[in-house]
């Protein structure tokens, strides 16, 4: 028996290479295969996929917008605009007849319709084009707000854009262009969105369509070497939940209920003997983004500390041997989301101090972040110009090391003056250079992270395990708190732009533990370890694994 439609689901039509846009007309959904040149329609609760333009589908080929109003259906392709009366319940035998509608300067991406207005997506000129269905003038146009390809949808009051490498989705006034608010997608390559109305409860729900592709081991009975890596096609329409907290300005996306295990395998290299050791691991913390279900120790059994606010699970010995052989550790079950930072330049105009010890603990070089090196102190002078907005600040100290820095895994952390030196650098390199130039122009800031789950949101039940540790940075904002930002990721492309999706944001797969501590400690008979003498690392031998147990509707 086929399983009864529930609700909101992952739409997975078959036979798709590339969806760049969606448009609802009461229970049915339309879009686009650009890459086909299909104009699909298809069930929303089954998946049942028709093509209605099969004697047509050369010349939907790049199409890349979608818009309907009324039984008008609009295009975009290459620099035009088309439109067709009537569009929607013709048969699929026919040739629908397009009209011209106008023509952009550059390549038009994302349309929209609302009565008498036409909103078109321009990416090569960063811009909306705002046009008149009556008179096919432009009215005006608006900025867009982020540097990728969008597409479009309105829904009353508001346009609503998703950005592919922003992988981010905004709401903007139809009046004024102005962004009220932005969210973060669970998956990366938004390519459309469309809001879906059920009718039997009036509640509407906000889908988007992605697109690109994936990689996977092929099975080829016929090659010298069976198994190859190789890449298919991947695009499907989800759900996207989002809340929007006006007053403490920030926006949430997505839940993921997943669990995470941190163990450690005891196995000293060389001859230890340690009495009274205390071994402290950080537990995962409490945000806006992150809350802890469970905590329970894997191994031996373990005592909970608060330090500086956040929990420390500590495993004692007494003592550890160098013959010992354990696995300990904890095993977390968190509810995790994506956060967006709603925080504008304006708002930091007239923001109170830093309080009180902020100055010595987070303006100093107190990790080896070589502040007091000349080629630092100039980079710290050169990234910021003549800038005096906190916030712009911090964006142009992101902008000035993503220039100069390119990712590469490296066996140890560099002191900043030598990742500049060399040009560079790993995540944590990142963040040593970040923490060094943002703290000499005075900015109070932190390294946080610890892992990041696997992202990949519809493998659930399956155990995932991460290849590398994971570290970003918090800067602190007087007045409003600690807002997160990335290291490394947004640096996609040699010079720029660079988008902006990880400023003062944090995608849902992150995982925050012990905000402001150190992760992993050693203290024996009361007094720290020297780390120099006898590593962790050295002791032990860490095993991290996530497991996605499901995404919960709503937030």
């Amino acid at each position: 028996m086929q399983k009864q439609y529930s609700g909101p689901r992952t739409i997975r039509p078959i036979g798709v290479a590339s969806l760049h846009s969606i448009a609802f007309s009461r229970e049915i959904l339309y879009a686009i295969d650009k890459n086909r040149g299909f104009l699909l329609e298809i069930d929303p609760k089954t998946d049942n996929t028709t093509v209605i333009n099969p004697f047509q589908t050369n010349e939907f080929i790049d199409v890349t917008g979608l818009a309907l109003w009324k039984d008008t259906l609009w295009l975009t392709r290459e620099n035009e605009v088309y439109f067709c009366l009537n569009a929607i319940g013709n048969s699929s035998e026919g040739r629908r007849k397009w009209q011209h509608f106008f023509t952009l300067p550059y390549p038009a991406d994302g349309i929209a319709v609302w009565e008498s207005t036409v909103y078109v997506t321009c990416q090569k000129l960063g811009k909306i084009f705002v046009l008149d269905k009556n008179t096919r003038q432009q009215i005006t146009g608006f900025y867009a707000p982020g540097i990728g390809f969008e597409n479009i949808t309105v829904q009353d009051e508001e346009l609503w854009l998703c950005d592919r490498e922003e992988q981010t989705v905004y709401c903007l006034e139809r009046a004024t262009g102005k962004v009220k608010f932005s969210v973060l997608t669970p998956f990366e390559s938004p390519t459309g969105l469309a809001f879906y109305l059920d009718i039997n409860t009036g509640e509407r729900q906000l889908y988007v369509a992605y697109a690109g592709d994936e990689l996977y081991i092929r099975d080829d009975p016929n090659s010298e070497k069976q198994y190859e890596l190789s890449k298919r096609d991947r695009s499907f329409i989800h759900p996207l939940y989002f809340y929007y907290n006006e007053q403490e300005k920030y926006a949430v996306s997505n839940v993921f209920l997943i669990e995470m295990s941190y163990v450690e395998e005891l196995e000293p290299l060389d001859e230890v003997f340690l009495e009274d050791l205390e071994w402290r691991i950080a537990l995962p913390s409490e945000t806006h983004r992150q809350k802890v279900r469970e905590i329970s120790p894997i191994g031996i059994p373990f005592t909970e500390e608060i330090q500086n606010g956040e929990k420390v699970a500590v495993f004692r010995f007494k003592p550890l041997r160098q013959s010992e052989r354990r696995i300990f550790g904890w095993k977390a079950l968190l509810e995790v989301r994506a956060i967006k930072y709603q925080i504008q330049p304006f708002n930091v105009e007239n923001i109170p101090e830093l309080p009180e010890g902020f100055q010595e603990k987070y303006l100093v070089d107190n990790d080896n972040l070589a502040m007091d090196k000349e080629i630092v102190i100039q980079a710290a002078k050169d990234a910021i110009l003549q800038e005096k907005n906190l916030l712009r600040q911090l964006l142009n100290i992101r902008n000035y090391v993503y220039d100069r820095l390119s990712y590469g895994v490296t066996t140890k952390i560099d002191t900043p003056d030598i990742v500049l030196e060399r040009g560079v650098g790993s995540c944590g390199e990142y963040v040593g250079l970040l923490l060094a130039l943002a703290r000499l122009n005075n900015i109070a800031c932190r390294t946080v992270g610890r892992y990041k789950c696997p992202a990949f949101a519809d493998r659930k039940s399956v155990p995932l395990e991460p290849e590398f540790n994971h570290v970003w940075l918090e800067f602190y904002l007087p007045g409003f708190g600690w807002v997160p930002m990335e290291s490394n990721p947004d640096d996609l492309q040699e010079g720029g732009p660079y988008p902006l999706r990880f400023f003062m944001g944090l995608a849902w797969y992150h995982v925050e533990i012990g905000k402001g501590i150190k992760f992993e400690t050693l203290k024996s008979k009361g007094i720290p370890v020297n780390k120099e003498k006898i590593s962790i690392g050295n002791l032990a031998i860490n095993h991290v694994r996530f497991t996605i147990l499901e995404e919960r509707p709503g937030l």
